[in-house]
């Protein structure tokens, strides 16, 4: 039960507290930081080093409930590309508890606006642009591949159709469905495979301002990544769930990436149209995923902020299946929705 959880949950902090006085002494102070969408947590340490104040990261991670292991070995693959992730201070895989690099408390959502959006999105782009050229070809991530793109997709009609909204799922929904998630994971698949974040938007952007702190964005929560679609991250960046841009603002930042990518041949035989489609393409498949997600954070995770951010999500998915014939049965789904 959530009360269970909630008591654990109280147990691990006090152990993760022992943990982090035994790194960094006993004069610490620890402040919560944010939680995800998962079962991690992370909490901001303050502590005294030659007399100056510091401040680090603790992240809890129950390990029956989350695998660390990825999280370490991405960080490291980050931080070796030039991408500026969390440095791992100290580790500890049988509890679950580790100590990073503090990246600040500025996301880039708290930031954005008309004045500042094409600096720090050309900031985050560049990023991109770095972490899908250089990553290290050693480190082989887990495939986006069918069967993870439709897995996605069906958290919409199980967790938002079936739970939130109690619409039955008919043999002709079902096989609308069907038809309209295979046109989109076959869209993702035929697109260059690069390096994908997963959850690259504006909550795990942090704006980092001066030279001693690196490169911006600083990047975080990037357990997931998989090597999948190249307009994947992009549209996580400027289609996000929680802040919104006129469609053609949005455009001419894709044409900017488009013609970066162009330049560097990663695109080279590849049309503006054709791109600029798998772009709209990847936001309707991603969009999908995430009603699903803000609706199960809900149902089953008892995490009701997220569903304020459905309308804008769904706003997506109409702006882009109005646009296309092909995915008239999905506009007209989404439309009729109350």
């Amino acid at each position: 039960s959530y009360s269970q959880y909630n008591y654990l949950m109280d147990r691990r902090r006090k152990k993760l507290e022992i943990w982090a006085q035994a790194l960094l002494g006993d004069e610490i102070v620890i402040k919560v930081a944010s939680a995800d969408a998962s079962f991690r947590r992370y909490f901001r340490v303050t502590y005294l080093e030659d007399k100056v104040e510091q401040s680090a990261i603790l992240m809890d991670a129950p390990p029956e409930l989350e695998d660390s292991r990825p999280f370490v070995s991405i960080a490291k693959s980050l931080r070796d590309c030039g991408v500026n992730a969390p440095e791992i201070h100290s580790i500890d895989f049988e509890q679950g508890f580790m100590l990073l690099s503090d990246l600040g408390s500025t996301p880039y959502l708290t930031q954005l606006n008309s004045d500042s959006a094409d600096s720090l999105y050309g900031d985050a782009i560049a990023v991109l642009l770095t972490m899908q050229q250089d990553w290290p070809s050693s480190h082989k991530l887990p495939e986006y591949d069918r069967e993870l793109l439709l897995r996605e997709m069906e958290l919409f009609p199980e967790w938002y159709l079936k739970q939130h909204l109690k619409i039955d799922i008919s043999a002709e929904l079902r096989s609308m469905l069907n038809q309209q998630f295979a046109l989109l994971a076959e869209s993702a698949l035929e697109q260059p495979q690069v390096t994908v974040h997963r959850d690259y938007h504006s909550r795990n952007l942090m704006v980092v301002s001066s030279k001693v702190d690196g490169v911006n964005p600083g990047v975080i929560d990037f357990q997931d990544a998989v090597r999948g679609a190249i307009t994947y991250d992009l549209v996580s960046l400027l289609r996000d769930s929680y802040i919104a841009w006129p469609r053609k603002q949005v455009e001419s930042w894709v044409a900017d990436y488009y013609a970066q990518l162009k330049h560097s041949g990663a695109v080279a035989d590849i049309e503006w149209q054709q791109f600029l489609r798998w772009f709209d393409w990847m936001g309707v498949q991603r969009h999908i995923k995430v009603v699903g997600i803000f609706s199960r954070l809900n149902h089953r995770d008892e995490k009701p902020s997220y569903l304020a951010d459905i309308p804008l999500t769904l706003n997506y998915i109409k702006d882009v299946t109005s646009r296309y014939r092909e995915l008239a049965p999905l506009y007209d789904l989404v439309s009729s929705l109350k």
